[in-house]
């Protein structure tokens, strides 16, 4: 085996994680897009921040976005990605449609961060507006950092 050559097989694997994170998430399938996590991930804010910990809040994040976020979403374009050794960046620009017929674009960039076998969490960079419809509620849980 080359040396390096492990580190490299963990991180493709890491990536492809990523991605199936992301494309779970697309789908809206929330235990495929939870399964993607360590048992205690951190989901950072910002630049609000603000942070959401552990398995149960970052369910009930993920339930609130599912139902009543992803309904609102009339497309979005990833604009860029990028990868290093602790995770994946990637920047999108996400179209909203509101209940009241009022149109809203957002621009956000998520940081999947990589942990020891599985995604360790999010760094969410947004404004606060985008932060509050993606999670509902659940931001107010969410606590300083």
């Amino acid at each position: 085996m080359a040396i390096g050559s492990g580190r490299d097989s963990m991180r493709e694997e890491m990536i492809e994680l990523a991605h199936a994170h992301a494309a779970a998430e697309g789908a809206g399938d929330l235990e495929a897009t939870l399964a993607t996590l360590e048992p205690d991930p951190v989901y950072e804010l910002q630049p609000e921040g603000r942070v959401l910990c552990g398995m149960d809040a970052v369910r009930r994040y993920y339930e609130h976005f599912f139902t009543h976020f992803q309904p609102l979403v009339e497309g979005y374009q990833l604009r860029s990605e990028w990868v290093t050794d602790h995770g994946i960046g990637q920047e999108y620009l996400i179209h909203v449609r509101l209940p009241d017929g009022r149109r809203e674009d957002h621009a956000i960039i998520g940081i999947l961060v990589f942990g020891r076998n599985k995604l360790a969490g999010e760094r969410l960079w947004a404004g606060e507006r985008l932060l509050r419809l993606m999670m509902g509620p659940v931001y107010d849980c969410a606590i300083p950092i």
